[in-house]
Formats: structure tokens, sequence, C-alpha cells
């Protein structure tokens, strides 16, 4: 095995007696490194830089042993992760810690939003990893308060201030509002402008969805929505799908409002293959086009829930899962 070895030399003569505040990295590797010849040197301005880098070369060889990420296009031939990390309450240091975790885990998309007031901690955590901004597909979300064009416009840049970014990789609304068209047609620009890759929406139901992409330009390339083993929702995942929108779901596990964890169907399922109910349940998902935000503040489940795409479900299990659907949200949502 080949194993990375660095040596940093001071700048700065020991006579100066200066804070080490400048140091060069000299990676000599046999093998896959951080990109570079094993005589390449970098230049880093900090220890925190030195961390940032060996974090980012690491996580990049724990994403390859775990296997690969599928991804589904959502349109202009932009490759939406089939799996992200879903961000909803985690703010603070607890939050950073926990986004950062993710990231060295393997996951590639991190699911934020005006709403949730965290938009700086994602912005900080991904800094913090080291890992190259286009490796990282970034979504954030306008909601209520944004509800006009003007606002809708100032909001984006916010959010992009906030998040220390000059774009995202999808922008959604957060929910339908009167005003959805205006505050749209201010995403629509902001996709035009370079600011998002791609645009979409978030808890549309099939009326809904139909009024808007009826009057915008630029039809949604995702409806994110609660779905889940027991309201998948396929059938407006079809209709989404045949309109060039792809469906993608913020509640997998019923955020603790039926037990996925212990469904029989599941658990009995998941142990043919080698996994858990919670697995299986992701699965069953990506398997129907699906894709997914799970969140968890826990190393073990974020682990858990990213080690989904060494299996398939057959049709017979496929079939049994979908026995499980009683068509009723869990959420209120129409």
């Amino acid at each position: 095995v080949a194993v990375p070895c660095f040596c940093f030399r001071r700048r700065s003569s020991l006579a100066e007696n200066r804070p080490l505040s400048l140091l060069r990295l000299s990676c000599f590797c046999r093998r896959q490194r951080f990109g570079c010849a094993a005589s390449d040197s970098y230049l880093f301005h900090s220890l925190d830089a030195v961390a940032a880098a060996a974090f980012a070369y690491f996580s990049s060889r724990k994403v390859r042993e775990r296997g690969k990420m599928e991804y589904f296009e959502i349109g202009n031939g932009v490759q939406m992760p089939a799996l992200g990390f879903g961000t909803w309450t985690l703010r603070g240091e607890e939050g950073r810690r926990c986004i950062r975790e993710a990231l060295e885990v393997g996951y590639r998309l991190l699911d934020t939003a005006r709403m949730y007031e965290n938009e700086d901690v994602v912005g900080q955590a991904l800094r913090d990893s080291g890992l190259p901004r286009e490796e990282v597909f970034l979504t954030t979300k306008l909601w209520e308060p944004s509800n006009s064009y003007q606002k809708a416009k100032a909001d984006i840049d916010r959010s992009l201030k906030t998040l220390g970014t000059d774009y995202v990789d999808l922008l959604l609304l957060h929910e339908p509002y009167p005003e959805s068209e205006e505050m749209y047609r201010a995403m629509e620009e902001a996709l035009r402008a370079g600011k998002a890759r791609a645009i979409g929406v978030s808890n549309f139901n099939q009326e809904e969805y139909d009024r808007l992409a009826e009057r915008c330009s630029i039809r949604p390339a995702v409806n994110q929505v609660e779905s889940h083993v027991y309201y998948p929702r396929l059938t407006l995942q079809k209709d989404l799908a045949a309109r060039g929108t792809r469906m993608q779901s913020w509640a997998p596990f019923t955020e603790g409002r039926r037990d996925v964890f212990h469904e029989p169907v599941l658990v009995e399922i998941g142990a043919a293959h080698g996994k858990t109910a919670a697995q299986t349940a992701l699965r069953y998902l990506v398997q129907n086009g699906i894709a997914v935000i799970p969140k968890s503040a826990h190393r073990e489940r974020m682990e858990e829930n990213f080690s989904i795409f060494d299996f398939a479900l057959t049709g017979e299990e496929m079939a049994r899962i979908g026995q499980l659907t009683d068509g009723v949200s869990l959420f209120g949502w129409p």
C-alpha cells in the first residue's frame, strides 16, 4: 500500500523566530496522490490548509472504496447524485461537524435552504473539507419571504454570498406560493446568468406543477417532495419523468412518523442482500428513479445510508415493497 509522506519546510529561517505561517508540502507517493507527480510541491498558508488537502485526498479514496455513486441527469447535461445529504436542523458547530463528516463519508450532494438558516454552516463545512467546489452538488431553496420577483432576485444573491460560492447546482422554489410565477422568473434569470446550473420546485403536487409548467419558460428540472415506501408517489414520478423533471425525496425515512427501520418486509428483503431496512428503503426509491436526501447526525448512519449502490432489488422484491404503499401523506401535503 502506497502511503503519502508529507515533508514540511519553513520558508523563514529558524533564526528569524517567526510563526510558522507558510508551509510547503511535498508529496512523495508511488501511486495516486493529490493528482500530482511525486516531485510536485504544493504551497499552503496554514496547517488548516494542509489538513483540508489531506482530508480531501483520503475522502476521495473512501468514495472509491465504497463503490460508484449513481447519478441522474436533470437537464442541460447536469448530473445530480442519486443520493444526497439533508441538512435540515443542522446548525452551528455541531452542524458543521456533521456536514464535514458526511463529505468525508463520500456524500457529494448537500441540500440546504434559506428556511433552514444554515447556508453559512453548509458553505463553511464545504470550504473546511478542501474538496473542489465542482465536486460537490449544492442545492438551496427560496421560500415565502422572497415572495416577489425583486425579493427573489435579491435573495438568490444573498444565498450565494452566505454559501460563499458564485453558483449553486440546483435552485428550488421551496413551496407553492401565490407569487410562485414571478419568483420562478427570477430563478430563470439566475439560471441564464450562471448563478444556478439547474432550477426546480419543491412540494408541488400534480396540479401545482402543471400550472407552473404551463406558464414558465424553463421547465423545472427537479420536484423535491415527500416520498417514502409508504407514500412513494410513483404516479407523480412517472408523469414528471415523462416531462423531463426528476423527482427527489426529502423524507425517505418518514422523519420518524413510521417505524421504517423495523418494517418486517424491509428487514427480510434487506437481510437477503446483507443490508438493513434503511438501505432497502433507499434502494427501492432509487430504483424507481427517485433521488433521495436522507439526513443523520450520526456517522455510522451516514455510512449505512451511503452504502446502497452495491446491490439491486429484484422485480419480485420491488413488488413486495410496493405493497406497503397506502397513498397517504404523513405530513399533510395535498
